[in-house]
């Protein structure tokens, strides 16, 4: 026991004297956006107020909140840091939902104002900068949360649980892992809100209505299409949402504007759908799948094996 708790003091006190030093490095690196951009453009006056927090969000905040957690820690005094930096933790979710709209607003000011540009140029080339942009100092906050959230478990596993600390750690564990999830949620939603804004720009017209609240992309890809009676397999290229599965066609390659675009040919339900696959179960030369819907009944082809195994699992998954 006596060996098992020296071990877990050695590796605590190495994961409390690394938690400090990094500390002391995203301290410096948030100094810069502060001091250098934030400070000056206030007093300058070169941006609007309202353009100036959207671009910079709630970062000065997280720089005090660093200061202090720094602090604590340069004193030994971890439970009473870890206590202030939970309550500040939900800064950082703040500061990922505000991220999209920064940089949007950001690479717009880079665009529209001459002054600005100019400042940010000569600002950046300073040599404390060492060569670094504005924006790659902007989401550091974000790749701070989850270093935390590693140094935190880590300094947990190694802390007896009698030790005065180890409730305070867990909890921080627990802050920290909650806004990491938060994080995480965003940038999914953001991802996808990208994937179906892209397929609704892939449509020609605006008839299909691919943005709709609660709906997730999940994939696509061409596939055949055999026709019930007789005729030729008709490749199509496959849309598949957490609710719907569309159906395309590509337009003429030699259309003056929609060259690149698909003509939605059906939009498929995913409430009433089954998926079974007709042959693909041995390693054959791909495989059919049959959707049965209400009133129709489609199969679907692929002459790939992993292809179409994939397509089963996702239109299963979906329509679960």
């Amino acid at each position: 026991v006596g060996e098992q708790r020296a071990r877990w003091g050695r590796k605590r006190s190495r994961a409390a004297k690394e938690l400090l030093q990094s500390e002391h490095r995203y301290l410096e690196q948030l100094d810069l956006v502060v001091t250098f951009f934030v400070t000056i453009l206030k007093a300058k006056g070169t941006l609007k107020p309202a353009v100036l927090e959207t671009i910079f969000g709630p970062l000065e905040s997280i720089y005090s909140a660093s200061q202090v957690f720094s602090l604590h820690l340069e004193r030994g005094n971890l439970g009473l840091g870890l206590e202030n930096l939970c309550q500040k933790l939900e800064l950082y979710g703040h500061y990922s939902e505000n991220l999209q709209q920064a940089d949007k607003t950001l690479k717009e000011q880079l665009r529209k104002n001459k002054s600005f540009r100019r400042f940010k140029k000569l600002q950046e080339s300073r040599p404390q900068f060492q060569g670094r942009k504005l924006e790659d100092l902007l989401p550091l906050p974000l790749q701070r949360l989850h270093q935390y959230k590693h140094f935190l478990r880590d300094l947990l596993e190694n802390t007896s649980p009698d030790h005065t600390e180890h409730q305070k750690l867990a909890k921080a564990v627990k802050c920290v892992s909650e806004v990491s999830q938060w994080v995480q949620d965003v940038i999914r939603n953001r991802e996808n809100s990208l994937q179906l804004l892209r397929v609704q720009k892939l449509l020609k017209g605006q008839k299909t209505k691919v943005l709709a609240p609660g709906r997730w992309y999940i994939r696509e890809g061409w596939l055949l299409v055999v026709p019930s009676k007789g005729e030729e397999l008709k490749p199509r290229m496959f849309f598949l949402f957490s609710d719907i599965l569309i159906a395309t066609r590509p337009c003429h390659p030699l259309h003056l504007l929609n060259s690149n675009k698909f003509t939605c040919q059906a939009v498929y339900p995913l409430q009433e759908c089954t998926v079974e696959k007709v042959f693909g179960h041995t390693q054959s030369q791909g495989g059919l799948l049959s959707l049965s819907f209400p009133h129709k009944t489609l199969l679907l082809m692929s002459t790939d094996q992993q292809d179409i195994n994939d397509w089963y699992q996702s239109l299963k998954a979906a329509i679960r």
